[in-house]
């Protein structure tokens, strides 16, 4: 049984995330909504909710993976299977709104381009900083998002909630995968979401920063395939 695959993109990303991973695996109908329209993940969730598909394979992605926890939250029943990449679980600390708030007003006096350029040497694994081509999809997928959503985005990451205490019931398929030097959302949140989550495949990749889809997307697509096939057999299962 082929359940629909969405895919949840992060701060300032569109479809151009998924477009490597999405070359290397099996055809699939795959509906990548965008990140806006909402101030809060918990907003976003119930809009997305209403529609997406009756039931679906969910993978989110950084700011998107917030997204899908709130939406497991909301409507378990009709996820059959859960990716969460590159990920901080956690309530966003008080002192960072500030910070995040000065990015967008940046953002809205000097381009959008100026920020991935600032987040840059943090977004990617250090051998990948000279990699012109990677930085310009970035660039390329914040300069097609308007400042209204970046802000909107900016709320979602400051308003956040940690649900990690809703995963320990989770019954279906939950696969985690981080980069081991991404210090964005760093290994050590990704450790404390595997800890509340016993039962979940927790796949980490060597040499790589925050952008797995980008930087390594074959092993971001052999992992998923596997996952996706671990949720349809659950799924056939009477």
């Amino acid at each position: 049984m082929s359940l629909p695959l969405v895919l949840l993109g992060g701060t300032l990303c569109d479809a151009a995330l998924w477009q490597p991973l999405r070359r290397t695996l099996p055809p699939h109908n795959i509906i990548t909504p965008p990140i806006s329209g909402a101030e809060s993940a918990e907003q976003l969730a119930a809009q997305l909710l209403v529609t997406l598909p009756a039931r679906f394979l969910l993978v989110g992605f950084s700011l998107g993976a917030l997204v899908a926890l709130e939406m497991q939250a909301q409507a378990r029943a009709r996820i059959a299977g859960l990716t969460l990449i590159a990920v901080n679980p956690l309530a966003d600390a008080p002192h960072r709104a500030a910070g995040r708030i000065a990015l967008a007003d940046q953002a809205a006096r000097a381009g959008m381009r100026t920020v991935i350029e600032q987040l840059w040497p943090h977004s990617v694994h250090t051998s990948r900083l000279q990699d012109d081509e990677l930085f310009e999809t970035l660039a390329g997928m914040a300069a097609r998002s308007s400042l209204a959503c970046f802000r909107q985005q900016t709320a979602i990451a400051i308003q956040r909630r940690d649900l990690r205490h809703t995963l320990a019931s989770l019954t279906v398929p939950l696969l985690i995968m981080n980069g081991d030097s991404d210090v964005i959302c760093t290994p050590e949140h990704h450790r404390l979401l595997a800890d509340a989550a016993p039962a979940a495949r927790h796949i980490t990749l060597e040499q790589c920063g925050h952008f797995l889809p980008l930087e390594m997307p074959q092993a971001c697509a052999c992992a998923l395939q596997t996952w996706i096939e671990e949720c349809e057999e659950c799924v056939s299962i009477p």
